[in-house]
């Protein structure tokens, strides 16, 4: 197996768990937040700013999804944080990618790696509450349902902020998988599959 799988995947469909299991099959590196961490190492931004600006689009730099470009050559031209930790996280994706087969969860990584296997992962809502409740008993129905169109909502606008492409769109993934319908091991098994096809 020579490919790298990039994994995109709704809040609480269970899509870092279809990645981590894959990679554990494939017996290759498995990276989420810890890209964070390798790539605050490789720069000058502190780990906490990093993790403040993870798959989210600094309020200033988002007015109503219309969204300002600056001349580069202009006295007032800053690179925003958010910005600077997006650039940092592509080229630490790449130098991993370089480094040989994994698996790599979110932050844009199909449209960084175009020539690795890319994997959307979703659910209906009422799967991914109960999946969510399963890991937060003590947390509402309701409650869940919110933190999850917020935090979707954050992916879908920093997607489209860095890749002009449409989160979740089925044209831009090789392969889309509804894991409330094949569950995290079935998904996992038509990734396996995948990758068998390709390498005939």
């Amino acid at each position: 197996m020579n490919k790298v799988i990039t994994i995109s995947r709704e809040f609480g469909s269970g899509g870092r768990e279809v990645g981590f299991r894959l990679a554990e099959k494939l017996g290759i590196p498995f990276y989420d937040k810890e890209i964070i961490s390798l790539a605050a190492e490789d720069t000058n931004i502190a780990e906490d700013v990093f993790r403040a600006h993870d798959e989210v689009i600094g309020q200033k730099e988002r007015i109503d999804h219309d969204y300002v470009s600056v001349n580069p050559f202009s006295p007032l031209y800053e690179v925003p944080v958010s910005d600077q930790v997006f650039f940092a996280q592509s080229q630490m994706i790449r130098k991993l990618a370089w480094a040989g087969p994994c698996v790599i969860i979110g932050r844009c990584s199909d449209i960084i790696l175009e020539d690795a296997l890319h994997v959307f992962v979703c659910a209906s809502m009422k799967k991914r509450v109960e999946r969510m409740q399963r890991l937060e008993p003590d947390e509402t129905a309701k409650k869940l349902e919110a933190r999850m169109r917020e935090v979707d909502r954050k992916r879908r606008d920093y997607y489209q902020y860095y890749s002009g492409n449409e989160w979740g769109n089925p044209r831009n993934y090789h392969l889309c998988l509804n894991s409330g319908k094949l569950g995290v091991e079935g998904c996992v098994d038509m990734i396996l599959e995948c990758i068998k096809m390709q390498e005939r």
